[in-house]
Parts: structure tokens; sequence; C-alpha cells
């Protein structure tokens, strides 16, 4: 149960051994459940225009108790760069290649989708990963994203997302380029799902 992990987890805090109680991929309800035990400074959870659960709660409750939203593959474990993924590129990656989301038919219609989110970064005159950043700062304080490269030329993509400030008009044209679940394909395989908690 959720409130002994926390009671486990506080009682290191007690001891001086961790100076806070951080959560991964859990509910809003086991958040508030853990914090009837303990404070708790921050949950991780995946947040980007690909994936879009924590908005079905989540970041309220991180709100309004005051717990910092850290926001991992906020780029969509790449799909959100405007990249484009041959499959020999997918079968090489032990993740990708087992995801739904990078699996034909749903990565060819992913694909597809994003090329109007191309061109509205380009008609912006930035990078479909800022753009990304960006949207995902600007969904509330709460949220830290967390992206990951190995590249210096998408690092300074990332960089530049988080002082690029989307006004209202920007926000409703990301919206219509990729509204609420266009991603074709489940966030994670059957196998993937291990550990982290459904919710809706």
């Amino acid at each position: 149960p959720i409130e002994e992990v926390t009671e486990n987890l506080a009682s290191l805090v007690k001891e001086g051994k961790a100076l806070s109680i951080g959560f991964s991929e859990i509910s809003p309800g086991s958040l508030l459940r853990a914090q009837s035990v303990h404070p708790i400074a921050a949950v991780q959870s995946e947040f980007s225009l690909s994936t879009r659960n924590p908005q079905l709660g989540l970041i309220n409750r991180c709100k309004s108790t005051g717990v910092a939203l850290v926001a991992y593959s906020p780029v969509g474990r790449g799909l959100l760069t405007g990249k484009s993924f041959t499959q020999e590129a997918v079968r090489e990656n032990s993740f990708m290649s087992q995801n739904p989301r990078f699996q034909n038919p749903n990565l060819l219609l992913n694909q597809k989708i994003l090329q109007n989110f191309k061109k509205l970064a380009s008609d912006m005159q930035t990078s479909c990963a800022a753009i990304a950043i960006a949207w995902t700062l600007a969904q509330d304080s709460t949220v830290i994203p967390i992206p990951g490269t190995r590249s210096v030329k998408h690092l300074q993509e990332l960089v530049d997302g988080s002082s690029l400030r989307l006004a209202d008009s920007d926000l409703c044209q990301i919206e219509k380029c990729l509204p609420v679940g266009w991603t074709h394909g489940d966030r994670y395989s059957y196998e993937q799902w291990h550990g982290p908690e459904r919710y809706s």
C-alpha cells in the first residue's frame, strides 16, 4: 500500500538519510493517500504533447498541494523533435523496438500528423523540440520538464524552448496540430506497463 511505502520513506527523512520524498508514475489518488502520511516533494511522470495523462488530475493535485511535477520525455522520446524514424533505427533501439507508437502503422500515422507541427515550427522560426518544451512549461508553473539528449545541437533546441514564450494564439495553433489523443499507439507495450500506475 502507498501509505506503507510512504511511512518507510518518511523514516529515512526523519533519520536524516533523505531530504524529501518523491514518487514516479503514481495517480492523483495515490498521491493524495501518500500525502496523508508525509509531505511529498515531487512526482515524476511522462508528460508531453504526445502523452497528456497528467492533465487528468495529476497536475491539479500537484498544483494544489505544492508538489513539483517532474515531466520526463517532454519531447515524446524524440517523436516531437521532427525527426523521421526509420524502421532500422527503431529496431536498433531496445525501447522503441517494443513500443506501440514506434511500430507501423502507428509510426507512419504519427509522422504524417506531425507534418503540420513541423510546418508550425518553421513558421514560428524555431524547432519542434523547442515548441514541445515551451508547451510543457506553459501548462503550469509546477511542471519541470527533464529532456535528455546526446547531441549538442538538440540540447540547444531544448534550451531554446525554456525561453520561448507562447502566446495564447500559439497554444491554440499547437492544439490544432496536435489535439488531445492525436497519438496512434499506447505509450507502453504490455511488458513496458510494468510499474506505472494507470488512472483516468
